[in-house]
């Protein structure tokens, strides 16, 4: 379990790590791609006042300046053969400043702009240099720039966010299945103990009837045998079970004749049936499925409110599997929560449910290979949870 949350935090960093490379390269790629249009415009830019320079006529000049130069939107000084600032543009500089202040201005920019990218000559014939354009990115590219940084950052938000959400989620869990396991350990011995108790008043006032005296001692065992058998099913917990083809009506009748002597101590006259398919044989492991059918019987009670009420087990056979659906006159339970139920830890009373349906649904699925759920609940009316078992194995 350890190793396989592990594997889970290594998934989830790496992901991360992947998403946020990906959007790096990709970011990339746009970013020189822009850059290299934004070349191709200043070359476009450089030919047209090259052209201008050396045209005798007019009448082009005014559609270069407004469909190429107007279109620009990337920061661009031309200067004169020497680097001296001509004219800029998308260059932002305030208006009221001197012209040698604005000169200083620009002459830093040109500076910056050199180390970025190599100036465009605008020459006449091969060798005459007439001006130069220097030209820098424009907001979007640096905008896309500071992008891949914001990803990174984000990206280590994430992971730091999910890291420590997981580590918290994790954490609650455990805390929740010690405290059900403690629930549950207290809810195991609850009845058997609680049963002692009651054979023992009894014990006392048919002290003189040798017959009632035997019975009493008889159940004594019986609890005895049942605390037994709560510690072998926690020494269970974690290790392989044998298998053995049983009859289930046999192990639920088991399980249903403990508590049929012990539900008249609590002031409740409940009926308990197993009807269906009273042959039909699965391989289980017995005491784990015990423990699976009394968690089953323990919730059924417990959700009986009224003096009275029914509980029965119906069992049906199939080609590969056997079903168990277990229905109770109860106070029934929110459909909403019929996955919530099966939480460790969850619990809507002061008794049960903290971890036994979570263990039960544990027993069935990955000891068993089966499934457990709440097939139907109405409020008021009663539960079903169906357990659904294969044949072999």
């Amino acid at each position: 379990m350890l190793l396989k949350t592990v594997n889970i935090k290594r998934i989830l960093v790496l992901l991360a790590i992947l998403i946020a490379l990906g959007l790096l390269y990709h970011t990339n790629v746009i970013v020189k791609n822009l850059e290299l249009r934004e070349r191709q415009i200043a070359n476009l830019y450089a030919k047209s006042i090259e052209y201008i320079a050396t045209s005798p006529g007019t009448s082009e000049f005014t559609f270069i300046f407004d469909q190429i130069i107007l279109a620009i939107d990337f920061p661009v000084i031309v200067t004169d053969a020497d680097r001296n600032p001509l004219f800029y543009r998308n260059i932002e500089i305030d208006t009221s400043l001197s012209q040698k202040e604005k000169d200083l201005i620009l002459r830093k920019e040109i500076k910056r702009m050199e180390k970025t990218f190599e100036p465009i000559k605008i020459t006449y014939g091969d060798t005459l240099v007439l001006n130069y354009i220097f030209y820098g990115n424009s907001k979007l590219i640096e905008q896309l720039k500071i992008l891949p940084y914001i990803i990174l950052i984000a990206a280590g938000i994430f992971i730091l966010i999910g890291y420590l959400s997981f580590s918290y989620i994790k954490k609650t869990e455990q805390s929740n299945i010690w405290v059900g396991l403690a629930r549950e350990a207290a809810h195991q011995l609850g009845t058997p103990v609680s049963s002692l108790y009651g054979w023992l008043e009894i014990l006392r006032t048919k002290i003189d009837n040798e017959e009632d005296v035997t019975d009493v001692i008889h159940e004594i065992e019986n609890d005895l045998i049942k605390l037994n058998r709560v510690i072998q099913r926690f020494s269970k917990i974690g290790s392989k079970p044998e298998y053995v083809e049983e009859k289930i009506a046999d192990v639920i009748n088991s399980v249903v004749r403990y508590f049929e002597k012990r539900i008249p101590q609590s002031g409740k006259k409940i009926t308990i049936s197993v009807r269906g398919d009273v042959e039909a044989k699965a391989f289980i492991n017995r005491e784990l499925f015990e423990w699976v059918v009394e968690n089953l019987l323990k919730n059924s009670l417990d959700a009986i409110e009224n003096s009275e009420g029914k509980i029965e087990f119906k069992i049906q056979e199939r080609k590969k599997d056997i079903i168990i659906d277990v229905s109770d006159t109860g106070r029934g339970i929110n459909m909403k929560y019929r996955k919530d139920i099966f939480r460790p830890g969850y619990t809507t009373k002061k008794r049960g449910w903290g971890l036994g349906l979570s263990l039960s649904k544990r027993i069935i699925e990955t000891y068993h290979g089966g499934k457990l759920f709440l097939k139907e609940s109405k409020i008021g009316k009663g539960s079903t949870f169906r357990i659904v078992l294969k044949k072999k194995r």
